[in-house]
């Protein structure tokens, strides 16, 4: 087993939530600039800012700059004119120090731009549709399930990314546009919120006067104070977080490094999708099962995980770039050996893998046997579909039949 495949499951598995967990340890991030066609917006009295993974920007200014022009906009309706038409938009508007915001994409897509995302410079980039060149984008992982009326369709989604993986190809985009639910692990929307927040500093700080040093080895830690220490990082900013909090930390400072953030996930695109077309997102896990999951490692398999990152430190970012490859060129080989890769760890395979994939295919079970003529468009990591436990054998045990698209 090569152990790129091992150190960054979670980041391709599981939604991804963990990291947030350090965040009081760390920096804080730049708020966003916005580019339209290489030039950048100059904000006077209000700059973009990020909420729940949507950015928000000034409507009146941000419109300017795409040479279209606001009428009016109040109670979540936007009035623009846009290429000397008057449309109307139908989104989120939120009023800060009297400015009103509204979120990128929805602007942008109805100005006819192509909205993405530079995550190396955190910078919400619009190019005219009319003279973008072509991007390849990603290909990725879909399937569809059909019965009773009913359609599933299951996207395997990488839960971190970044603007090449985008324009998706029109087959996810038409099956989504047709979706009357989005499915997901969890909604990453709402990692920032309170209660979750809560759940992660409950789940996984030490709460008995230990840290980190006392539960590690010497080596472990010492390893671990090098890397935080050149990585411009306090070597005890992490001491009071459990291994698996520390392990996706460090997975994810090289992700960010790569160029690959959350932000441009596969699942939370689609989130706010459906929270810009107001379908409901339903949860196929809890943010409280996942991080149950993480918190019970045996602390041997939890060092054992920290070690794997620490020791594969310096190649992180290729390995990022690795799964990425497999992601947009949509390589059902790759994956599948990837996926059957964790069967090495009996505990770690059944935790991440097994035991979740029976719960999911019992929901998507349901939701096609409920006889209401609907639409599914589940999205959860990509890494759970294939191999002797995945979801797409364990729906053919059920008796369906599932289809590549």
């Amino acid at each position: 087993m090569k152990n790129w495949k091992r150190m960054l499951l979670s980041l391709i598995v599981s939604a991804g939530i963990i990291t947030t967990a350090a965040a009081p340890a760390m920096a804080a991030p730049k708020q966003p600039a916005v580019k339209v066609n290489d030039q950048t917006v100059a904000y006077a009295g209000g700059t973009p800012v990020i909420d729940h993974g949507t950015t928000y920007v000034p409507l009146k200014t941000t419109l300017q700059a795409m040479d279209a022009k606001l009428k009016n906009a109040a109670d979540d309706t936007i009035h623009a004119v846009v290429d000397g038409k008057t449309i109307t938009l139908k989104s989120k508007l939120k009023r800060i120090n009297g400015v009103t915001y509204a979120p990128i994409r929805v602007v942008g897509d109805a100005a006819g731009y192509e909205v993405r995302w530079d995550a190396k410079t955190r910078t919400v980039v619009l190019v005219s549709k009319a003279t973008e060149t072509a991007q390849t984008g990603g290909r990725g992982f879909m399937w569809e399930v059909e019965s009773n009326g009913n359609t599933v369709y299951l996207v395997g989604s990488m839960h971190i990314a970044d603007d090449s993986f985008y324009p998706l190809r029109p087959e996810f985009e038409e099956a989504f546009a047709e979706a009357d639910y989005l499915g997901v692990e969890v909604d990453v929307s709402k990692a920032a919120d309170e209660a979750q927040q809560q759940l992660i500093m409950d789940m996984g700080m030490y709460k008995d006067g230990t840290t980190l040093k006392d539960h590690v080895s010497s080596e472990t830690y010492a390893k671990l104070d090098k890397i935080l220490t050149e990585s411009g990082m306090k070597p005890n900013a992490l001491d009071a977080f459990k291994p698996w909090v520390v392990e996706s930390t460090i997975s994810s400072l090289k992700a960010v490094k790569a160029g690959y953030e959350a932000a441009q996930g596969i699942d939370l695109y689609f989130v706010q999708k459906a929270i810009e077309r107001k379908i409901p997102v339903i949860e196929l896990e809890s943010y409280e099962l996942q991080l149950s999951m993480f918190n019970g490692f045996s602390k041997e398999l939890q060092e054992k995980n920290l070690n794997l990152v620490l020791d594969n430190f310096d190649v992180l970012d290729d390995s990022v770039e690795q799964l990425g490859k497999m992601w947009k060129t949509g390589n059902d080989e790759a994956l599948l050996e990837f996926t059957n890769s964790m069967a090495v760890d009996e505990e770690y395979n059944k935790a991440m893998l097994v035991d979740r994939n029976i719960g999911m295919a019992e929901k998507i079970d349901g939701y096609l046997k409920n006889g209401k003529n609907e639409e599914y468009f589940i999205v959860v990591g990509a890494a759970h579909y294939l191999g002797e436990h995945g979801i797409v054998k364990l729906l053919e045990d059920k008796g369906y039949t599932v289809v590549r698209k």
